[in-house]
């Protein structure tokens, strides 16, 4: 593989998954609790609407695979936890459809390993491409070819970012398990209104919690209402996760039931929460509830917020989450394109990672679906403003001082989705049901433990790399 240019240095996180990204061994297929579809996670869409992932987005309709006696109809049988949302693959669909003939399914982390993985086992793939988080790769390693190859001819005319083709490596010398795709994060969105009720001498771009949470108190105050709002509903966990825990105790597992951990949770419950808006617990995506004046300040991933900010750009603000004592927490999506060994139509899948990471496909999901490029020689000169919002505070992010990046879980498979059961029931019975935090931070870090052995999944970043299952300290 070349060396490629590092693209409008967004998002650079090679270092932080190499760090956590051995491969794991298969598990065995699961029906607990599947990983959302990320962000629009990401998360994706980890983004926006995937993780299901938004894409990490919540599950649809379309978010559930039905197995069949061979692949679907179309020349490429492609499942993707990215772009389930119906408006988002809607828009997916209209890229695909000029490209080829390409059969596109949405699809939660857990059935899509457990589809993989029993192709694997029977000899009778279905799938010909999976697009997926980096975390869903370690579940099915054996189950994938090595894209090396495959990369290398698509590098004769386009450069990868160097990193995002680290972490498809997950941690081996010289096995591509995927090809780079996708990727995003999470920010903060502000209506312009709301900065003047800035505590004094804070920078926007520089908060930290405790200064938002003097910013919502003072907005409450000042307009007679709650003014900020969080998606409860959507893609809460991650705000916990890669944002909450790590900001305040430096770590995600190892640090869940610190002190640290429990002064976070007290300052929410009696600081923070008061001060957001009551209907963010039906709040999935928060760009909603920022276009119609509701709230006013916001956080949710990119892909999630792209309305707002696109709808009314010279209205609204994009900017950095805040900071805590550890520093910057924030975490990365990257989402990427494999191929099963059992694929039905092998080459036509080639064809399609061809298109899906071309520079010109790339402008399009950038500007249509708000998810970034993994290719440098993109063309940025005409995004929509809300999106070059996005870029902006994106940069922001992962070159502020402080920055601290924390991965999307990985190592889980398809159990994925009970590391955020976890995070969620910690915040809800401490800041929302008032119950004593050493206690639930105790039964739910006990909860979170077994879940660690039971899977054997190691420490990720921000966690230091652990040899076996990751440790809650």
């Amino acid at each position: 593989m070349k060396r490629p240019n590092i693209f409008l240095t967004t998002l650079v996180i090679a270092a932080f998954i190499l760090a956590a990204c051995g491969p794991q061994e298969t598990q065995a297929p699961a029906t607990e609790a599947p990983t959302e579809a990320p962000a629009t996670e990401m998360p994706a869409t980890e983004m926006p609407a995937t993780e299901a992932p938004a894409t990490e987005a919540p599950a649809t309709a379309e978010a559930t695979i039905t197995p069949t006696l061979g692949p679907p109809p179309g020349d490429v049988s492609f499942f993707s936890t990215q772009f389930i949302p119906v408006e988002e693959a809607a828009k997916f669909r209209a890229i695909l459809a000029d490209g080829g003939n390409y059969d596109f399914s949405g699809s939660e982390e857990g059935p899509l390993i457990s589809l993989v993985l029993a192709g694997a086992e029977t000899g009778q793939g279905q799938v010909d491409v999976v697009g997926a988080l980096h975390g869903t790769y370690p579940s099915i390693t054996d189950a994938m070819i090595n894209m090396t190859d495959v990369v290398d001819d698509l590098s004769a005319d386009r450069e990868f970012n160097q990193a995002y083709l680290e972490t498809g490596l997950l941690g081996t010398e010289d096995y591509l398990y995927y090809v780079p795709w996708i990727q995003a994060t999470y920010i903060m969105a502000a209506h312009k209104d709301a900065l003047e009720f800035l505590p004094a001498g804070a920078d926007v771009n520089a908060l930290t919690w405790e200064q938002f949470g003097e910013w919502c108190q003072t907005l409450l105050d000042e307009t007679g209402g709650p003014k900020c709002g969080v998606p409860h509903a959507g893609l809460f966990h991650r705000f916990l996760e890669g944002f909450l825990w790590p900001s305040y105790t430096g770590g995600m597992v190892t640090k869940f039931k610190s002190q640290e951990a429990a002064d976070m949770l007290e300052w929410a419950r009696d600081s923070l929460w008061p001060t957001i808006h009551p209907q963010s617990i039906s709040y999935d995506f928060m760009q909603e509830p920022l276009q119609s004046g509701e709230v006013w300040v916001a956080f949710d991933h990119v892909a999630r917020l792209i309305e707002a900010f696109n709808s009314d750009p010279e209205n609204f603000v994009a900017f950095p989450a805040p900071a805590g004592p550890a520093g910057r927490g924030y975490m990365p999506v990257i989402a990427g394109l494999g191929i099963p060994n059992d694929a039905p139509n092998p080459e036509a899948a080639v064809a399609l990672i061809d298109y899906l990471t071309q520079p010109e496909t790339q402008a399009r999901i950038l500007s249509e679906l708000a998810f970034f490029p993994v290719v440098s020689g993109v063309d940025t000169s005409n995004l929509p403003a809300g999106v070059a919002l996005e870029a902006a505070a994106v940069e922001a992010t992962v070159n502020a001082d402080d920055a601290l990046p924390a991965l999307l879980p990985v190592g889980l498979g398809p159990r994925g989705g009970e590391i955020n059961d976890i995070f969620k029931a910690a915040f809800n019975r401490v800041v929302i049901d008032g119950e004593d935090v050493t206690t639930v931070l105790e039964e739910e870090a006990a909860t979170l433990q077994a879940l660690m052995d039971e899977t054997g999944a190691p420490c990720w970043a921000p966690d230091p790399p652990s040899e076996g299952p990751c440790q809650v300290e």
